[in-house]
């Protein structure tokens, strides 16, 4: 398919501007292009058109089964995007008056009060735009705890081994060392491993439950309370939220802070860049710590807090998606809403089993892992063809090569919005691979080959980007 840059032709255009009517004003030459920009200039069905066949060479949650492991890539109900696109909330500006702007006040608030009592937190902000934004908040109340009280000795954050990656990334990015704690036989945090890890230096924990792999830890509440006795706070990852809300509250299993990703949880599509939004909910002890959220103002009755850290209220629309989402499905959909997504996963993890068997063989939550590490040894197959392979059947692979802690691994996420159809037609899916892989495993390594381009050279595109169209 033709670029835009290699179909424009000089002149076409798309509209005709009416020739003004006010005087006409110079800019200052410093502030003039040298040279006009290189636009593409096509016709306006021509431009229809193209964006049309780059549509469907795209693949969402629209165009079949997308079930991508931690991520959450669900169906997002329509009414939700027809609140967020209400003149009311669309159109508002940030700067007016406020007392114009009561609706989206509104929202906010009652967005809080919903979230809130969904996780167990006293107070919340909706200013970090993305989850890993979020933590990186957390952090920063969590920091500014441990500096309040005097504790300038508590440097470190303790971190599982199946974290998600911007774990790690965020704790040194707000100036904290990383100890990584490791898993036990059954996945989940090693407890003597803990122990031995905490002193006066430890800041807090940052965990997620379920984990990475899928599992609830039953020792939580024992976690916790290590955590809290050794003088640290604990911090909720609230990527894995889709799998246990409504059934139990992270400030029921004793974190003090939690980020939210709405774009994975609560509606608002997620992937291809966003927009995203990670709210921080923290308990009572964190909140004089809360960034500032007044309208760009600084909120004289939080003389303690971590200052704005994003204009204004954050990604106001998809709080207003989010909200939608809450209130239309109430407390027993939320709840049904967990229920179902554990239901799919262990579903679809049975029906694979003999072929492609779970890393931990017990019942997991929203997701589970399978480790292809055997097959390869013996066939030459990996996880990487084992997805590209998936394609070829119509949907989209799970996350690859990703805990880092299991080798060769699929990571599988069927979420709630999928029917039992959907989740046969993908273990048959799996089924047939894996007697492709006995019969003829050297055939999956040229795979996909039914999509618009076959595999490509991963390696050399990684190493050789070509990210920006060569003008002749």
């Amino acid at each position: 398919m033709k670029l835009i840059f290699e179909r424009s032709v000089k002149g076409r255009r798309t509209f005709q501007m009416p020739a003004s009517t006010f005087p006409k004003r110079e800019l200052p030459e410093a502030l003039k292009r040298k040279t006009a920009p290189r636009l593409p200039e096509m016709s306006e069905v021509a431009i229809s058109r193209h964006y049309t066949k780059l549509a469907k060479q795209a693949f969402g949650v629209n165009s079949g089964f997308y079930p991508l492991g931690s991520c959450t890539m669900k169906w997002n109900p329509r009414i939700n995007e027809a609140v967020a696109a209400l003149p009311g909330f669309a159109r508002v500006h940030p700067l007016q008056p406020r007392d114009t702007v009561q609706g989206s006040h509104e929202v906010l608030n009652k967005a809080r009060e919903v979230l809130c009592e969904i996780t167990g937190m006293d107070d919340m902000t909706f200013q970090p735009a993305a989850g890993a934004h979020g933590e990186y908040v957390g952090l920063l109340l969590m920091k500014k705890y441990h500096e309040k009280r005097g504790d300038f000795q508590r440097t470190r954050v303790l971190i599982p081994d199946s974290a998600h990656g911007t774990n790690p990334a965020s704790a040194s990015m707000v100036g904290f060392t990383v100890t990584h704690i490791p898993s036990d036989e059954n996945g989940c945090v090693n407890l003597d491993a803990l122990k031995a890890a905490l002193d006066d230096t430890v800041a807090g924990l940052m965990l997620t439950n379920p984990n990475t792999m899928g599992i609830f830890d039953p020792n939580i509440l024992e976690i916790t309370r290590l955590v809290h006795e050794a003088g640290g706070l604990n911090y909720y990852d609230g990527a894995n939220l889709n799998a246990i809300m409504g059934w139990v509250r992270p400030g029921d299993m004793g974190f003090d802070v939690i980020h939210l990703n709405l774009h994975k949880t609560f509606s608002t599509p997620h992937g291809g860049g966003g927009p995203g939004a990670g709210p921080v909910g923290c308990k009572e002890i964190l909140r004089p710590y809360l960034p500032q959220s007044h309208m760009g103002e600084w909120d004289s009755r939080r003389p303690d807090s971590v200052g704005q850290v994003r204009a204004f209220f954050g990604n106001f629309l998809v709080v207003a998606r989010a909200l939608t989402y809450a209130l239309t499905l109430g407390k027993e959909g939320i709840t049904r809403t967990s229920g179902m997504a554990v239901l799919n996963a262990n579903y679809l993890m049975r029906k694979i089993e003999p072929y492609f068997p779970p890393y931990y063989n017990r019942i997991c939550m929203h997701e589970f892992v399978i480790s292809l590490e055997k097959v390869k040894k013996q066939s030459g197959v990996g996880a990487l063809d084992v997805a590209k392979c998936l394609l070829d059947y119509g949907m989209h692979p799970p996350t690859m090569y990703f805990p880092l802690n299991v080798p060769e691994a699929l990571m599988v996420e069927p979420t709630e919005t999928e029917n039992r159809e959907t989740l046969d037609e993908a273990a048959q899916a799996f089924a047939e691979i894996f007697e492709a892989i006995k019969n003829d495993p050297d055939s999956l390594h040229d795979c996909p080959k039914t999509t618009y381009i076959s595999r490509p050279d991963e390696v050399g595109a990684a190493r050789n980007p070509i990210v920006r169209y060569q003008f002749d």
